[in-house]
């Protein structure tokens, strides 16, 4: 019993997560007041994954994935306003992932 938890001590020191701010917009292109319509919210995300915390089994966690992800979700789009990015990491024992997060309001120009 005292081995199991000490293993499970060890299990739980090992993991954890967070998650950074990265920073807000006004909209990821210069916009004139009233020359769009909006489209409605969106979410993009891009992410890369580790084995070990140190060996990339993926690359990515872009900013500018992220971006095109969040305006692939309405096809009009051109551009997003009110726009987030924040970024948040997963580490646990034998994997880790980290991903960018790009929220915003799509809109297309009239």
């Amino acid at each position: 019993m005292k081995k199991l938890l000490s293993v499970a001590a060890i299990v739980v020191l090992l993991m954890g997560c967070g998650h950074l701010t990265g920073g807000v917009a006004p909209s990821n292109i210069p916009l004139a007041p009233n020359s769009y319509t909006e489209l409605g919210p969106v979410r993009g995300e891009d992410c890369v994954y580790y084995l070990l915390g140190i060996i990339p089994l993926t690359n990515g966690n872009e900013t500018k994935d992220a971006l095109a992800a969040a305006l692939k979700q309405k096809p009009e789009a051109t551009a997003l306003i009110n726009v987030t990015a924040d970024t948040y990491s997963m580490h646990f024992f034998l994997f880790s992932q980290i991903c960018t997060q790009v929220e915003g309001i799509a809109v297309k120009n009239k």
